[in-house]
This record gives C-alpha cells, sequence and structure tokens, in this order.
C-alpha cells in the first residue's frame, strides 16, 4: 500500500512537470503572438480580388489568427497532461521494482533464516546501495542473534553447575540413614558456598547486561584514584600468592559512570591476579595522553596464544581452569561492554613469555 502510493506521488509528480513545461511553453507562444503585426490594408495586397472586393472572409480568417495559435496548443497541453498520466504511471512503476522486490523479499526474512541476504545485482546506484546497506545490517543482526544464543546456552551451562551440586548435596543426607548432625552441618556450609557462587554469577550477568545498554550517568572520574583503590584492597591476595605489583598511577580523570568505571578496573587487577603464577607480577598504569585518559594493566602468566586474545572477551570463555577457580569467564567480557558503553578504544596482546597487557583509553575530560 506504501508503495502505490509513492508510486502515485511520482506519477502525479512526472504528469505536474509534464503539464507546467507545457504551460511554459503555451505562454511562450502567447508572448510571441503578441508581437504579431495587427491587420492592415497593405497587408491584404496579396489576397485575390474579385470585381474589385476582397472576400468578405478574409477579415475573420485573420481576426482569427491569434486565437487559433492559442486554442490548437492548449488543446494539445490537455491531451499531453492525459497522457503523461498514463506514462508516469508505467514509468514510476518501473522505477519502484527493485523497491517492491526488496521488500517482499525483507518480509520473508526471518529469525529463522536471517542468514538470508537480498544479493542486488547490476550496476551501483541508489537502489543498489541501499540493498548493501540492508544486507550488512541483517549480517550485524545475525551476529548479535548468535551470540545472544551462545550467551544464553553458556549461561545455562553455568547455572546449571551449581544446581547440580545443591541438589546432591541436598539429597545425601536424606540416602545415608546414619548422617550425623556434622555431616548436616557440612553440607549446608557447602551450601553456602554454591549458593554464594551462584549470587556472583547472577550479579555478573547483570553488570554485564547493564553495562551493554549504555551508561546512565556522566560525572567526573578519578581514573588514578580508581586504580589506587583496587591495588590496595587486593593487597592481601598479592601477598598470599607472591606476587609484586608495579605502579605508575598519574592523574587522570574523565567522564563516566563511578560504578562502572570502577567495576572495569577492579575486574582487570582481578584477571592480572587470577591468572598468574607464584612470583609473577601485574602492572598498573594510568595517564593523560593527546586528550586520552589511559588504563593500563598488565601481568606475567602462562602463554596465552595471540589468536586466542581476542575470544578471551567473550562471556564464559576462559583460557584453562585452575583448581580454586570460581571464576566464571565474565570478567574480560564486563571490561568490554564498559569500554564501548564510555566510547572507549580497548587493545589487548598477549607476552611471548605469558601473560597480557590490557590498555582501555578512554575521552578524557
Amino acid at each position: 500500500m506504501r508503495v502505490n502510493r509513492l508510486r502515485w506521488r511520482l506519477t502525479l509528480l512526472y504528469c505536474a512537470a509534464s503539464v507546467a513545461s507545457g504551460v511554459v511553453l503555451l505562454l511562450i507562444i502567447v508572448a510571441l503572438s503578441r508581437s504579431l503585426p495587427p491587420y492592415d490594408a497593405p497587408a491584404m495586397q496579396s489576397v485575390p480580388v474579385e470585381q474589385g472586393r476582397l472576400p468578405a472572409s478574409v477579415p475573420a480568417e485573420l481576426r482569427g489568427y491569434r486565437s487559433n495559435i492559442l486554442a490548437l496548443p492548449g488543446i494539445a497541453l490537455a491531451i499531453m497532461a492525459v497522457l503523461s498520466l498514463a506514462v508516469g504511471w508505467v514509468i514510476a512503476g518501473r522505477m519502484l521494482r527493485p523497491v517492491r522486490t526488496m521488500t517482499e523479499r525483507l518480509q520473508q526474512i526471518s529469525g529463522r533464516n536471517v542468514h538470508e541476504r537480498l544479493a542486488v545485482a547490476g550496476p551501483r546506484d541508489e537502489f543498489k546501495d541501499l540493498a548493501d546497506t540492508v544486507d550488512g545490517l541483517l549480517g550485524r543482526l545475525e551476529t548479535a542473534l548468535d551470540g545472544h544464543k551462545r550467551f544464553v546456552a553458556n549461561a545455562a551451562h553455568e547455572l546449571r553447575t551449581p544446581l547440580t551440586v545443591e541438589h546432591a548435596l541436598l539429597e545425601e543426607p536424606l540416602i545415608d540413614p546414619d548422617a550425623t548432625v556434622e555431616a548436616y552441618q557440612a553440607n549446608f556450609e557447602r551450601l553456602i558456598a554454591v549458593s554464594r557462587e551462584r549470587g556472583r554469577l547472577l550479579e555478573s550477568l547483570l553488570t554485564l547486561a547493564g553495562s551493554e545498554h549504555g551508561r546512565d550517568r556522566a560525572e567526573p572520574v578519578d581514573l588514578a584514584g580508581l586504580a589506587e583503590q583496587a591495588v590496595r584492597d587486593r593487597a592481601a591476595e598479592l601477598d598470599r600468592r607472591g606476587l609484586r605489583v608495579k605502579t605508575m598511577i598519574r592523574p587522570a580523570r574523565l567522564l563516566g559512570d563511578p560504578a562502572l568505571i570502577g567495576r572495569l578496573v577492579a575486574n582487570l587487577c582481578d584477571n592480572a591476579v587470577h591468572y598468574n603464577v607464584p612470583g609473577g607480577v601485574v602492572e598498573v598504569a594510568t595517564r593523560l595522553a593527546a586528550g586520552q585518559a589511559l588504563l593500563v594493566v598488565a601481568n606475567t602468566g602462562p602463554v596465552v596464544p595471540p589468536e586466542e586474545v581476542d575470544r578471551l572477551f567473550e562471556p564464559f570463555q576462559r583460557m584453562r581452569r585452575v583448581a580454586d577457580d570460581t571464576h566464571h569467564g565474565l570478567g574480560l567480557s564486563i571490561v568490554r561492554a564498559i569500554a564501548v558503553a564510555h566510547g572507549a578504544v580497548l587493545t589487548a596482546h598477549a607476552h611471548p613469555g605469558g601473560g597480557l597487557t590490557v590498555e582501555i583509553s578512554f575521552p578524557a575530560m
């Protein structure tokens, strides 16, 4: 229905242009007719004479000369207006045929066949550019849907594990007739630990979802202060693991959500501490450079293949599990989501000897 309305608009526009050009031509004819010489006697010298008199019809024919000049083009203009409507309807239909074809194909694309494309062939014009733009949009939509499906599947898998453990812990005393109070207490303590782990997972999922939707507020954020606080909060863990800390924290301020930026810094430090080696090093640096507030967190650790670096920033992706691993592979994905929400640029590269360096560049105040 919309295509028909557009077709009518194009038809009327074509007809209006044709009639307008005809009216201009008619006005030119009127202007030229006014410049014709009036009827006079010398002009009749060439008229045939019968018995010394001019034919009675001659003066009337000369008087109607100008009116005939205007009447005939006016009739032709009316005929052309009707023909312009018909021709405009045909031309508009041919012009809008690619749009109608693309609309019909897009109506057939759904979540089940989002991989299909318009794939319009032919020379590059406005319609092909539109089709290529729609194909690009469909490609990004397909990528987002695939990522959403993987995220849901991974989240379900991560949530299923603590649920299975909880079920086993609850069932164990029931099937053991000799269960003691100490056994019940031990199971309850393990249930509490599993519940806390699941709570951390749900909190991380909520943070990830909120980060991907963008920041709610923009306030001055002291990036250097957040980095110093993150290092202080992890001093005991650093000592327990025998890790050395190198800091080069300089003033760096930006506009953003303080809570989200704080979580970003904390997640990077947690990742650097958790995926390290005994006696390793954690480096934290902040500074201003070229109008950007930079945060750099580097750590030693296991060797990370360069082709695996980008995968680590996807939800639920880890290089390997360790014995005390209570992480769920969401830390770096949350970091990336927060960085994107703040218009920051995130780069990461693996060290040949092991470990990772993550640099985030925020627009400075």
